[in-house]
């Protein structure tokens, strides 16, 4: 069974083995299997950020999705390129950036690889029968 509780992001610092995200929970929320553990005890992780409405926000990792489609023969035809290097390069070339990691913080960069996604989804090849 998964422990589920609310938490706050209260700080976030980078030493020798990675990132060390502290939260905050409050003492009504935090499950008591937590507080036994002992110190280095190892979880599985699972985070949703909860809106003003208590509604979960939607993640959109542009990066990992440019990645994958790059890699399926489809996008290749769609891009009329032969190989994963080649669609990663005509890629960034109709997003203007000059590599896909550009697709986390460049917001026109953004639009526009939602854009041919959005193509490449709706996009009706000869041989399909719908």
């Amino acid at each position: 069974m998964a422990l589920q509780f609310e938490a706050r992001k209260v700080a976030l610092k980078q030493d020798r083995t990675g990132f060390v995200l502290t939260l905050a929970i409050h003492p009504d929320e935090c499950p008591e299997e937590i507080l036994r553990d002992f110190v280095g005890a190892r979880y599985g992780c699972a985070l949703v950020r909860i809106q003003d409405d208590e509604s979960a926000t939607q993640y959109n990792n542009r990066v990992q999705k440019a990645g994958m489609i790059c890699r399926e023969q489809k996008f290749h035809d769609f891009m009329e390129v032969d190989n994963e290097t080649e669609a990663a390069v005509e890629l960034c070339k109709r997003c203007g950036i000059e590599s896909r990691t550009e697709l986390h913080g460049n917001e026109v960069a953004k639009q526009l690889f939602d854009d041919l996604v959005k193509e490449y989804e709706s996009f009706r090849w000869p041989d399909d029968p719908f």
